[in-house]
């Protein structure tokens, strides 16, 4: 099969697949002869942040010359995006290979009755192939969803596990409180392995702690009162993170104050691992500026920005950084999937931002939501908006709407910023 012939099966995944248990993914692993003991792991879970905590730890062992693979979703523009290595993402024939070798041990399973891997368990084994050919040392696994049953979930003596915010998301799935989302998060806590969590929402963080208790985990809270902004521009913010008598001046390379959080999370678990590592405080700080991470709050071109949020409470965060650093009424450009929570998303954005223009544009997947039952609940909150159904034609017409200093928000989903990226990047017409 060519590469686009890949692309197109592993698509075709979900429509014929459900998700399968742990062992079903063990078994796939075993056959393919990946052992745990061939890395040291960093788990990261949580509802909004981990791929952001992920990239600055990925940042900080890079340049300290380690060995470090990184699987992360979804991808923006292309599925070797999931997979990078040495900061790297892995070539189209790495790719083409890695799915080569799951394929012959996904055909043996079904020869024996065994069912097919879902969508993200394939990606995950073509990943965990990956790793272990280019025989990283350090691996750093984003949970896909929830936590405890998910495909990433299989080891049993990662080196640290991390949770980052948690908020009501894919309630049929992993349950309608924050304390249930919270203990399928902390699914990913192993006895007596560190775990360091977000602490700002206290029931989630309080369900988090009993986990760690019974499991005789070392726990490490990172509270909001620790952190204090210094300074925040378009490009970046300086703060410090107090933690006991160590106190940090960090400076990151994103103007979301979110990202404080998300750092903070990285340099805390960085400082737990530093016998581990070798890595020095000032080489962490140091390195943690130059973390890169797409469609987070990310200046694209001049004045024009893409955030992936894409749930309310990642929106609530979104339109407080709109606050921050727009200075005159901004342009939006939005979108979402359809089973998300929108109504409560439009809400916070219509509440909070006084828009010059709302522009609302449809993400090319089955999944997206229709822009005119999106314009329905911005209509329903007393704003008027422009619906324009291609992605291209949509950010054409920000672009050119835009005046002088004017700046221009894309936010929604991280499909409709992989989306902008190909337009963004001369990929699309």
């Amino acid at each position: 099969m060519t590469y686009e012939e890949i692309c197109n099966y592993i698509y075709e995944i979900p429509k014929f697949t459900k998700k399968n248990s742990l062992e079903h993914t063990k078994e796939m692993l075993q056959r393919l002869s990946i052992r745990e003991h061939q890395f040291e792991i960093i788990h990261v879970a949580g509802s909004n942040g981990k791929g952001s905590v992920c990239a600055f730890i990925n940042q900080v062992l890079v340049e300290h010359g380690c060995e470090v693979g990184l699987f992360t979703s979804p991808h923006l523009v292309c599925m070797e995006e999931r997979f990078v290595i040495n900061g790297e993402k892995c070539s189209q024939e790495e790719f083409v290979e890695s799915f080569e070798a799951v394929q012959k041990v996904v055909e043996q399973m079904e020869a024996e009755g065994l069912p097919h891997p879902a969508f993200f368990e394939y990606l995950f084994a073509m990943g965990m192939y990956l790793f272990q050919k280019r025989k990283v040392h350090y691996l750093i696994l984003e949970t896909g969803l929830g936590g405890r049953l998910d495909a990433t979930n299989v080891f049993e003596e990662p080196l640290l596990t991390i949770i980052t915010s948690i908020s009501l998301e894919h309630t049929q799935i992993l349950g309608d409180s924050i304390e249930a989302i919270a203990g399928e998060k902390a699914g990913i806590i192993k006895e007596g392995v560190p775990v360091i969590f977000d602490g700002s929402n206290e029931t989630a963080a309080e369900v988090i702690r009993q986990t760690a208790r019974a499991k005789r985990a070392p726990y490490y809270c990172i509270s909001l009162e620790s952190l204090k902004i210094h300074k925040i521009t378009g490009k970046t913010i300086d703060f410090c993170y107090t933690n006991g008598y160590d106190v940090v001046d960090l400076k990151i390379p994103f103007p979301a104050e979110y990202q404080m959080m998300n750092a903070s999370l990285a340099y805390r678990a960085l400082s737990v691992l530093q016998v581990e590592t070798g890595i020095g405080k000032a080489e962490i700080i140091s390195a943690m500026e130059h973390t890169r991470w797409m469609g987070r709050m990310q200046q694209a071109e001049p004045f024009i920005y893409f955030d992936g949020a894409h749930n309310a409470d990642g929106i609530a965060h979104f339109v407080k950084n709109v606050q921050k650093i727009a200075e005159e009424k901004p342009v939006l450009l939005f979108s979402m999937m359809e089973e998300k929570n929108h109504k409560e998303a439009v809400k916070v954005l219509c509440k909070e931002v006084a828009w010059d223009s709302i522009v609302l544009t449809r993400i090319p997947d089955s999944r997206g939501i229709d822009p005119l039952k999106l314009q329905d609940e911005f209509m329903a909150n007393g704003r008027e908006t422009v619906v324009i159904e291609d992605c291209a034609q949509a950010y054409r017409y920000v672009k050119e709407y835009r005046k002088d200093n004017q700046m221009v928000f894309c936010a929604g989903s991280l499909y409709l910023i992989g989306e902008l990226e190909k337009i963004a990047g001369g990929n699309e017409a």
